[in-house]
């Protein structure tokens, strides 16, 4: 078996942005963020949505926009979305 071609797996913390809960998971992604759980340094990965947050497990609806998706999704298609660019032909 060839050697150093499988990711370094670790034990890496994921927090939920919105609830501010944290997870301690085996991962492999890479970041430069890292995380002081009991005395422990962990890598710190920050997740938009977990299952504390998430609309199915919470059973509360909200609406998720982080990046200014629907603002951006405006100024290129502008009010009428892509119905009104397919109505212009």
């Amino acid at each position: 078996m060839k050697a150093d071609i499988h990711p370094k797996i670790r034990k890496v913390v994921f927090q939920d942005t919105v609830t501010g809960s944290q997870y301690i998971v085996l991962s492999a992604v890479k970041t430069e963020l890292k995380a002081t759980i009991d005395g422990a340094e962990y890598p710190l990965v920050k997740v938009d949505v977990s299952a504390s947050s998430h609309p199915f497990y919470t059973g509360q609806v909200r609406i998720l926009d982080t990046a200014g998706r629907v603002e951006k999704f405006g100024n290129k298609f502008g009010k009428g979305g892509v119905s009104s660019l397919l109505k212009k032909k």
